[in-house]
């Protein structure tokens, strides 16, 4: 397992700095019991509507291994865009508050699902023919908050990350050439805590060798200076003007018309 310090909310200037320096920081307590049974009743209900469409063979993240995919339509997940225990820190990560919400959502494996490659969840958009700069030159560009919907634990295939990843031009190595210290690199937590998270920070799934679910959602902001062309209408209007002030601003650029 990893040895990690998992923070508070309110410890806001040490859960920045451990972001800058490991690519990722956990954070306990970011839900409250009444947040968190309310989120899981949306994962688990997306996940029965996704199983009975996609059979394990079929997953789009490996046997039995699933992304949630956009589901910023739901109710469950616009919760999570204004979240005051993660907001002061990705405030505080970024120096400003005019990042924007990228979408929600996030995703779970089912007992037998086996172990994940490493993998970054960013390619280098810069493509600099005179090979100067990179996408893991910047400061984080991309950030994910993924949500622990149950406890996190080796058995049930909690996420691995590897620290320090975040800024290297390095690629991550293949299953075959993964060290064991990596696939050990894992980390566990209670429930209702979150991993806010710099998205070129390698990770990866572990074997599910429980007999639960195990899902994670999430929610993602781009930084004040960086966009993705995907960015586009994909929150109803009905729950756009449920947001307060604050999400409002962050889901400008996801609101739909209808």
């Amino acid at each position: 397992m990893l040895d990690i310090e998992v923070l508070s909310p309110d410890e806001i200037d040490k859960a920045a700095e451990t972001f800058h320096r490991d690519g990722f920081v956990v954070v306990k307590d970011s839900l409250t019991p009444e947040q968190l049974e309310y989120a899981r009743e949306g994962a688990y209900r997306v996940i029965a509507e996704q199983k009975a469409e996609t059979p394990f063979e079929e997953a789009n993240g490996g046997y039995a291994r699933y992304s949630y995919g956009q589901q910023i339509h739901h109710p469950e997940w616009v919760m999570l865009i204004d979240l005051p225990t993660i907001l002061p820190i990705v405030d505080k990560i970024w120096g400003s508050e005019d990042y924007v919400c990228s979408g929600a959502g996030g995703d779970y494996s089912h007992p037998g699902a086996k172990i994940q490659h490493l993998h970054s969840d960013m390619h280098d958009v810069f493509k600099d023919p005179f090979g100067l700069s990179s996408t893991f030159d910047v400061p984080a560009p991309y950030i994910v908050v993924n949500f622990m919907m149950v406890d996190f634990k080796k058995v049930n295939g909690a996420t691995r990350f590897i620290p320090c990843t975040h800024r290297t031009r390095q690629r991550p190595p293949t299953l075959e050439d993964e060290p064991e210290w990596m696939k050990e690199s894992i980390i566990s937590g209670p429930a209702a805590a979150a991993i806010i998270r710099d998205v070129r920070c390698w990770h990866g799934g572990t074997p599910n060798d429980s007999d639960e679910i195990r899902p994670m959602t999430s929610v993602g902001y781009f930084a004040p200076w960086f966009r993705k062309k995907e960015l586009g209408p994909c929150l109803p209007r009905h729950l756009y003007e449920k947001l307060s002030d604050r999400g409002k601003q962050l889901c400008r650029y996801l609101v739909s018309e209808t």
